[in-house]
């Protein structure tokens, strides 16, 4: 397994998360589940930016529990792309090479591949504010390409993208992670995502991150929580 959460629990004053699940390398997982149960805190704990109160996070064996974020395998993409507004696409870009934009003519090559990657080379000197929503997405996947870590973190980064465009970049996010082989954990409140991208989910509910079962069975057979959170009788 590459992603191990091992009778972990994350405390944060009422508020508790236990999860103890496996996740396979290059799967494409979905997390959902009522809002306020913890689906974006789960990913910030596996991401480092939360230090769970008990038990482990393995890597292919390794345990990264007190690592830092920058020393895990994960590449994460926020709601609001987290994008610099006086930076230019390119320089937003290539954040994911070198946080002081310190790069070799190598570096600026793939810089120019990955916007390419993502059809925004005609907007490299642009600024965010002259890109429309889908646009500044492309920015922040961009640089989550050139981090080429194995592990791909999505927090809900496409929800306020109409129906079409969000379906057009979970799509690349998917064609992404197929060629770099990674792993994918996305949190999404559209059950449409994880049938589009995902082939496991990991239903969050109750103070607890389930198991990942297969998008079809899970789906089919919902739990009581899952039939709750879908407004299924």
């Amino acid at each position: 397994m590459a992603l191990e959460l091992d009778k972990m629990t994350l405390r944060q004053g009422a508020f508790e998360l236990h999860a103890d699940f496996s996740v396979e390398a290059e799967k494409h997982v979905a997390v959902i589940g009522p809002s306020g149960a913890g689906k974006s805190t789960l990913l910030s704990v596996i991401a480092g930016f939360l230090q769970p109160s008990q038990g482990r996070i393995w890597w292919n064996g390794e345990d990264i529990t007190n690592h830092p974020p920058s020393a895990r395998p994960t590449a994460m993409l926020f709601q609001d792309g987290n994008l610099f507004p006086h930076l230019t696409v390119w320089q937003n870009a290539a954040l994911g090479v070198h946080p002081g934009l310190r790069l070799s003519p190598q570096d600026k090559a793939r810089v120019m591949a990955a916007l390419k990657r993502v059809g925004l080379s005609e907007y490299a000197q642009r600024k965010p504010s002259e890109l429309s929503g889908g646009q500044q997405s492309r920015v922040a996947l961009a640089r989550v390409l050139l981090q080429d870590k194995a592990l791909i973190l999505l927090d809900e980064p496409f929800s306020a993208l109409g129906p079409a465009l969000k379906a057009e970049m979970l799509a690349l996010v998917g064609e992404i992670a197929a060629e770099r082989k990674a792993a994918v954990l996305m949190v999404s409140h559209d059950p449409r995502d994880a049938e589009g991208l995902a082939e496991e989910v990991i239903l969050v509910a109750d103070g607890q991150a389930h198991q990942p079962r297969k998008t079809a069975d899970l789906f089919a057979d919902p739990p009581a929580a899952l039939k709750a959170y879908l407004g299924q009788n």
